[in-house]
């Protein structure tokens, strides 16, 4: 894999690079991969949409500036926001730090959770990153 980015298994993964874990029923928590924090580099500064945001799938959610650019975030799926990570506020480089971890970006109350199953797993994300 390119620049031995981490993929687990338990993930859902987007083309765009953004990751999905299921918290509980139709709950989710997003965030960018690890694959995407090495290609934007020192990550700065994260702009996050507001607690009852409504999303649709594919529509940008926030951005993340770094040292090389600003990008675009966007929702995985459709759905409200339930939580957004207010440590990265005062703390932009925890998305490099802990991409699955402490750098998730928000939580989303899904619309569906059938859409789900229209994401990548592991397997098929690791395929695109290292084709890539």
């Amino acid at each position: 894999m390119r620049g031995g980015a981490v993929v687990p298994q338990e993930l859902k993964y987007t083309e765009e690079h953004e990751w999905v874990r299921v918290v509980s029923g139709s709950r989710v928590r997003v965030g960018l991969t690890d694959f995407a924090q090495n290609q934007l580099g020192d990550i700065v500064f994260v702009t996050l949409p507001k607690i009852g945001d409504a999303l649709a799938a594919g529509e940008s959610l926030g951005e993340v500036e770094s040292t090389k650019s600003v990008s675009d975030i966007y929702a995985p799926l459709a759905g409200k926001v339930a939580a957004v990570n207010e440590d990265l506020e005062a703390e932009p480089a925890l998305v490099n730090s802990g991409p699955y971890d402490d750098g998730w970006l928000v939580e989303l109350d899904l619309a569906d959770v059938g859409g789900l199953d229209g994401l990548l797993d592991a397997a098929k994300y690791s395929d695109l990153i290292t084709m890539g």
